[in-house]
């Protein structure tokens, strides 16, 4: 008992944040019943149900919303997302604490994650990001807390391969986790295991798509959001398409043309000038060559569209991006009109309750406080600036060349991953704010670390 109270002692003031974490996700459970939606949220379904790869996005979280199914509809969906955001601020406290930093400094990592309410709305969506988050932060945090083993190095791959198959923003971190291992010089085997364990997952995957679909692949998509982003400011004058990519042209000037997505999902984009359905392994193929050729046509038209929209993560205000209809499905509202309008049977097999029901005053309590406490973007932006200066802090042994240190800091790797999920959406699909929320508990910890002690705790 006297080693238990010295540990609660020892972590008393996270353990209150962390129980008020809970209350909030409480209150957003008996607010809006069963659970929210998005857009995206009945294709989830529908691959759930049908047991298929979707050729739009990675199915992983299909297989959990199918591992979850017999066992309590979407109010356990909720739940397991809620205790997975609680368990990212674990984590962030837990790693900052471990790695020598004050304790201040690891609550403070792990308040934006607990408590910033588009995160908690976003728990509550049936939405990939969520797991996508746990996933990587998990990943991170085992291999930045000590020196990686070859367990580790497994258990991360398999993690970041997970995350792969659940958002195929995860393809560049895997790959970005091998290259810092190779740089902290942890040794072969550490480095060979990690690849192959995170190679598992993702060839599983493409493999049972090339059941389904004929083709080794995640999706039928990469190419067409690629597309969509290029859309922002393709000439075809410059780009001299040939014969079989002039379909794909758009005669309207850059500045009257819509927004990106409109690009893939309205009825006039110019993929349907292709024929037939848009996610296809020949339209893929197709709208990848030609965002290929604008964006070497017009690199420099290319870099200002993306630092465009990666700029918009600073702002401090959020306004509603990239239209008011979508917008709001990441809000808190009073009123929710459930999408679609008519009865999927999919989503009355899964769960006959699968409507949101708003109660009072919880939902308008939750309104308000959206309204308030979240993290703006030039926060973030402080936040990012600081894991960054903390990287070219004296490193805790050893004294190279300060423009070295950065090598061995251990906010290195959370901070990288962190600038990585903010700026490939923006370069190759189009601006989300919910695609910068993964990026903050990692941005997070590496600010955190920047306060490190010269020793770790015992």
């Amino acid at each position: 008992m006297r080693a238990v109270r010295r540990w609660a002692a020892r972590h008393g003031a996270f353990l209150v944040v962390l129980a008020l974490a809970v209350a909030l996700r409480i209150t957003v459970m008996i607010g809006y019943r069963p659970i929210m939606w998005f857009n995206d949220s009945y294709g989830y379904v529908a691959d759930a149900f049908e047991l298929n790869p979707s050729p739009i996005r990675p199915s992983g979280y299909s297989f959990l919303l199918k591992l979850l199914d017999p066992l309590g509809g979407f109010t356990l969906v909720a739940v397991v997302q809620h205790l997975m955001g609680l368990t990212v601020g674990v984590l962030c406290y837990q790693v900052v604490r471990r790695l020598g930093a004050p304790a201040w400094a690891a609550v403070l990592a792990a308040v934006p994650v607990l408590f910033d309410a588009y995160q908690v709305q976003l728990e509550h969506l049936v939405m990939s990001d969520t797991l996508f988050t746990v996933l990587v932060v998990g990943a991170v945090v085992l291999v930045v807390r000590a020196r990686p083993t070859v367990a580790v190095g497994a258990v991360a791959g398999v993690l970041l391969g997970l995350a792969t198959v659940t958002r195929s923003i995860g393809q560049p971190l895997l790959i970005l986790l091998i290259g810092y291992l190779l740089i902290r010089q942890v040794g072969w085997r550490v480095v060979t295991t990690t690849a192959l364990a995170g190679a598992i997952p993702i060839f599983a995957y493409m493999s049972w798509f090339h059941e389904v679909h004929g083709r080794y692949s995640l999706s039928d998509s990469s190419g067409i959001f690629l597309y969509s982003r290029t859309m922002a400011f393709a000439d075809c004058g410059k780009i001299k398409p040939p014969p079989r990519l002039a379909p794909l042209c758009d005669d309207l000037p850059a500045e009257r043309r819509p927004l990106s997505q409109l690009y893939i999902w309205s009825a006039s984009s110019p993929l349907y000038r292709l024929g037939g359905e848009v996610f296809t392994e020949q339209t893929n193929r197709l709208a990848g060559e030609f965002a290929r050729r604008a964006v070497l046509a017009q690199p420099l038209d290319y870099l200002s569209v993306v630092l465009k929209d990666v700029a918009r993560t600073f702002a401090w205000e959020r306004t509603p991006f990239p239209d008011e209809p979508t917008y709001a499905q990441y809000r808190f509202d009073k009123v929710i009109e459930s999408l679609p309008n008519w009865e999927p049977p999919y989503l009355t097999a899964y769960d006959p309750g699968w409507r949101t029901v708003i109660s009072e005053p919880q939902a308008g309590l939750l309104g308000g406080y959206q309204d308030r406490v979240y993290l703006r973007g030039s926060m973030f932006g402080v936040v990012l600036l600081v894991g960054l200066a903390g990287l070219f802090r004296r490193p805790v042994r050893g004294s190279p060349a300060w423009y070295l240190r950065w090598l061995r800091a251990p906010g290195l790797l959370p901070w990288l991953v962190a600038v990585v999920l903010v700026v490939v959406p923006a370069a190759t699909a189009e601006f989300s704010y919910r695609y910068v929320l993964a990026a903050v508990p990692l941005a997070m910890i590496a600010a955190a670390l920047a306060f490190r002690r010269s020793r770790a705790p015992s």
